[in-house]
């Protein structure tokens, strides 16, 4: 290759290289705070069957996605409400406390396990006055390789992670989560996929 060759190829890269800072990073940071959906996905049995118990929480066509303000107070109001319910209820598997497998539920006796948590959280966010297409129902696999089920709050800073396990509220890539698949944004009985399909019905804890 020339020397000539070689000059232009040098100045393209340290072009390109000052295109992409800092601009380019932070937009790239930006959209990694909100999580890439991907085709339909199979929706949990446990919600199937939650909706036959509570219709009222299930009913409701497509609607516009909105995100929620992350505004100061509506962050408080999540982080209020999170650590409400992560206080008032006591974990407890399904096994132990209905003798089946896998059964979601509103956990009005003060006993649940992780999807009756995120249920819970879901109904007084939307009591509260929050859309709700920005509160969706979503499907992970925690660092014991085992399903479990948190409450992602789509806001306009990014998706944010409402978990019984923990108190502190994160962005969704700050967990320790492999993320499977969630409640579409449309419509709260569709679900999507989160990476690579799931290809098996799994039991959240």
């Amino acid at each position: 290759m020339s020397q000539i060759v070689l000059r232009i190829v040098s100045l393209l890269v340290f072009a390109w290289a000052g295109l992409v800072s800092p601009v380019m990073v932070a937009q790239a940071r930006d959209q990694e705070r909100f999580i890439r959906i991907g085709l339909p996905a199979l929706a949990p049995f446990g919600w199937a069957d939650f909706c036959q118990r509570y219709a009222s929480e299930c009913e409701g066509g497509a609607l516009q996605p909105i995100d929620v303000d992350a505004s100061r107070v509506n962050l408080a109001l999540v982080d209020r409400i999170n650590r409400f319910v992560n206080l008032k209820i006591q974990p407890r598997s399904d096994m132990e406390h209905w003798r089946v497998v896998d059964r979601w539920d509103l956990p009005t006796n003060g006993i649940g396990d992780c999807e009756d948590f995120a249920l819970l959280k879901r109904k007084l966010l939307i009591e509260a006055g929050m859309p709700r297409q920005a509160l969706l129902i979503t499907i992970v696999i925690d660092e014991k390789k085992e399903g479990h089920a948190v409450l992602t709050v789509k806001t306009s800073r990014g998706d944010l992670i409402l978990d019984n396990m923990n108190d502190e509220i994160r962005l969704w890539n700050q967990t320790p989560y492999r993320f499977v698949k969630r409640q579409s944004q449309e419509d709260q009985n569709i679900w999507v996929s989160i990476g690579a399909p799931a290809s098996t019905q799994m039991v959240s804890r």
